[in-house]
């Protein structure tokens, strides 16, 4: 506990030390600006029609384009009918009459011309929140809504810290590494209570943070990743000069790996705890045998988790592979798949170790069980198997 203690405070000292201001955060956005008077307004789609005044068709015929007749329903034009061209990928996004979108109102020299913007999907957002919400407090009750809780501060802490003090061009790494571990200290503590065994899952997670960042640092150097994996990172080189990416590529990887570690941790910790609760006259090694039974199967579920999720996120660039000449292996050293192996690899790497850590960590710290404690080591009063069972084996309960 000592040492999570001396953690965490350099952790807070770091928050506090890379904070950014609020002037150094205008100085950056300010870069970003809209042309004068333009505004955003809402619309509601009356009609969409083929084509549009300044489209052309494909080779197949298709129209590349299609025009929207939409009411204005916000600021000065509201009640206003225009038409709004939709291209690109709003072709394909089925927009009907009645969705609601939000368009650009821009003023020009003969009158006013509206553009599309985007799409209004609050509505659909906010309801798969609430009913994230509601299944949390149902089934995990009031340990749902403290991790609700945890989650809402932890948010706070990357939007309101991490991503700004980034963007201002603070050291990344340790941007990364303060924010990360207030995370984890407020997740885990919020959600599960102060306790030993939330501890042990904090110095795992910790500790498995650590490797996890360790062989990032050195998987990144040597396969010579630059971090600019596609034309997002360009685009953010535009607007942020200040931001270093390849250590940007590491905060991703710490960030990435943070839900996951925090799995496995807790799991294994509450593992453990059972475990001496159930088999009070086990050893710490018996204990700690047992529960990298348990963990290993958590391991190689979670594998399977951390290898499909990537594969969802970058399912179109996985297709692409199909249609080119080159060896798929020639593509995978390419920095846009190279740059994922290597965060996948190593936070796959931090995970698997962080069980056995965890698994340890808990052994040695859990208390010893309530009838280890009371039933005496020698003499009539002793069960055989009471205390020092076989290794893997429950001691026997007789009636």
């Amino acid at each position: 506990m000592g040492l999570l203690a001396v953690f965490g405070v350099l952790a807070v000292a770091g928050l506090i030390w890379l904070w950014p201001t609020g002037s150094e955060v205008s100085a950056a956005l300010n870069k970003i600006a809209d042309a004068p008077g333009v505004t955003y307004e809402q619309a509601r789609i009356e009609s969409v029609a083929d084509g549009c005044e300044s489209s052309v068709e494909t080779p197949t015929g298709a129209a590349a384009c299609l025009t929207a007749t939409v009411t204005v329903t916000t600021g000065e034009d509201e009640g206003r009918q225009a038409a709004v061209e939709l291209s690109g990928a709003n072709v394909h996004n089925g927009l009907r009459a009645g969705d609601v979108i939000e368009i650009a109102r821009v003023p020009t020299g003969d009158g006013v011309h509206y553009a599309f913007s985007g799409i209004n999907r609050l509505p659909v957002l906010i309801t798969l929140a609430a009913l994230f919400t509601v299944a949390t407090l149902l089934v995990a009750r009031w340990r749902g809504l403290f991790a609700l809780v945890g989650l809402v501060i932890a948010g706070w802490v990357l939007l309101g810290f991490m991503l700004p003090a980034i963007i201002v061009g603070k050291p990344g790494m340790a941007v990364a590494l303060s924010g990360s571990t207030v995370i984890m200290f407020i997740v885990l503590y919020v959600a599960h209570g102060v306790s030993m065994r939330t501890s042990a899952a904090l110095a795992g997670t910790l500790l498995g943070l650590a490797v996890t960042t360790t062989l990032g640092m050195l998987a990144v150097g040597a396969a010579r990743l630059s971090g600019f994996a596609d034309e997002n990172e360009y685009d953010l080189a535009q607007l942020a000069p200040g931001i270093n990416f390849q250590e940007l590529l590491m905060v991703g990887i710490i960030i990435g790996g943070l839900g996951v570690l925090n799995d496995v941790t807790i799991t294994q910790a509450s593992a453990v705890w059972e475990l001496r609760a159930a088999a009070p006259g086990w050893t710490r090694l018996q204990v700690f045998t047992a529960g990298m039974r348990i963990g290993r199967d958590h391991i190689a579920s979670t594998i399977y988790t951390i290898v499909f999720a990537y594969a969802g996120t970058a399912l179109t660039v996985l297709l692409l592979l199909y249609f080119t000449t080159r060896s798929p292996i020639d593509l995978f050293g390419l920095e846009l798949f190279a740059g994922e192996g290597v965060r996948t690899f190593a936070s796959a790497i931090g995970l698997i170790l962080s069980v056995p850590i965890t698994t340890g960590i808990a052994a040695l710290t859990v208390g010893p069980g309530r009838e280890a404690v009371e039933a005496p080591k020698h003499g009539a009063g002793a069960e055989p198997g009471a205390v020092g069972a076989p290794s893997g084996e429950a001691p026997q309960q007789h009636e």
